[in-house]
């Protein structure tokens, strides 16, 4: 099973709100998933992340892929280098 970190979108028409999750790559984007490990607000200034590292390095080493998208708030929050 290939497993990604990846963005699921929340939030009303024209406010979008992402949760940080870890899904099945074969799942689609606002359904079924493993675990959310965080959530990504790009309204407010500056936009509004909070991960967990924790399980953000755990899913990493355990050999999940994070999207481009996902990869850039991880460097922004420090989780990666």
């Amino acid at each position: 099973m290939a497993v990604k970190i990846r963005l699921k979108r929340m939030g009303a028409h024209k406010k979008p709100f992402y949760r940080v999750v870890v899904a099945d790559s074969r799942s689609p984007r606002d359904g079924k998933f493993i675990e959310e490990i965080g959530y990504y607000n790009p309204l407010t200034n500056p936009a509004d992340i909070k991960i967990d590292g924790e399980k953000a390095k755990k899913w990493l080493s355990n050999g999940a892929q994070p999207t481009e998208t996902v990869r850039s708030l991880f460097r922004r929050s420090g989780i990666i280098g």
